[in-house]
């Protein structure tokens, strides 16, 4: 018999993993991956646990919920809840063809009040379609009987009830079943850090469809809205800058300085004299270039190449545009 798993590569997912093991059923992991989460550690999980993993990109399908989720969002744009009922959807509409008979998760009951509730988890079985064929193994003596346990596939007795949030008992019971290669807990969803979605939502407010470069840029550097039609994304340090100028587009500008040191400037959408000049004095304001001098700022891109002579002013004359 053969169970997926949707697998995150933290500790609850790993203990989830070799629970159901223990009763000689095999595991397959199943990674989702979005421009927000990516599987690094779950790779690096898996293979400490010699579990079999897939990596499923679910981008389009996922950005559907985050731009208009059902059952809206956590502290930020992160829509936890339609996130879970995308995945184990998408994990039940892969059992036939993984030969699988049902789905485990590491979802502990509490461990997140919003989204991990007796309501939220129920909620999440139902409207993904997976009904009594979702176990969490780890919150199992808390929550109703499920498929596998009531046709013995697996034993409730030997589940755990775990509830709220203190990882003390999963700590305790990874140590009784060997295992010591975990990660320590982190968000690693993009979607939670307030700053990104901050970003996101202007985005999502005046661009559609999403690009993946756009989504991208996120992660970099500092962003101002000019106006409606133009976004600029300024690096903070050489790295950025790399990344930077290389998600440039066709229809971008690019803006360095000449003189001194300071960002890469990427400018899209609308590309009026206006944002132009604008566009120049907040790359001449982030440079090493001292407030008052006068600095040439090259601008490349879609219209050619041509020079701006521009007065570097003090970075909190654009707080206004940042967002």
């Amino acid at each position: 018999m053969k169970a997926l798993c949707i697998f995150s590569g933290g500790l609850d997912s790993i203990l989830a993993v070799e629970l159901i093991r223990t009763h000689g059923i095999d595991v397959t992991g199943f990674f989702f991956d979005t421009p927000f989460f990516k599987s690094g550690i779950a790779r690096k999980s898996a293979l400490s646990i010699a579990l079999p993993l897939k990596i499923i990109n679910i981008t389009k399908r996922h950005l559907e919920i985050v731009k208009n989720p059902e059952h809206g969002y956590g502290g930020n744009m992160n829509p936890c809840i339609d996130c879970h009922i995308l995945m184990c959807r998408i994990a039940g509409e892969m059992l036939d063809k993984e030969g699988a008979a049902f789905v485990i998760t590491g979802e502990v009951l509490g461990q997140r009040p919003m989204s991990q509730n007796i309501k939220a988890l129920s909620m999440v079985a139902h409207e993904s379609g997976l009904g009594a064929l979702l176990l969490r193994p780890l919150s199992a003596g808390h929550l109703p009987p499920t498929i596998p346990e009531e046709k013995g596939w697996v034993k409730r007795e030997l589940l755990m009830n775990f509830h709220g949030r203190s990882r003390k008992p999963q700590i305790a019971l990874a140590k009784r079943l060997n295992i010591n290669d975990y990660p320590n807990p982190a968000g690693g969803c993009l979607l939670t850090e307030k700053g990104f979605s901050r970003r996101l939502k202007d985005l999502i407010s005046f661009s559609s469809p999403l690009l993946a470069t756009e989504i991208e840029l996120l992660k970099l550097g500092r962003h101002f809205r000019i106006n409606a039609g133009t976004k600029l994304v300024a690096g903070r340090n050489e790295k950025e800058n790399e990344l930077i100028h290389s998600l440039s587009g066709d229809q971008d500008i690019i803006l360095t300085t000449i003189s001194v040191p300071g960002p890469v400037v990427l400018v899209s959408g609308d590309l009026s004299d206006l944002s132009f000049e604008i566009s120049a004095a907040i790359t001449a304001a982030y440079s090493d270039a001292e407030d008052g001098r006068e600095i040439p700022v090259r601008i490349t891109g879609i219209l050619g190449e041509k020079t701006l002579i521009t007065v570097v002013r003090d970075k909190n004359e654009f707080r206004q545009y940042m967002i």
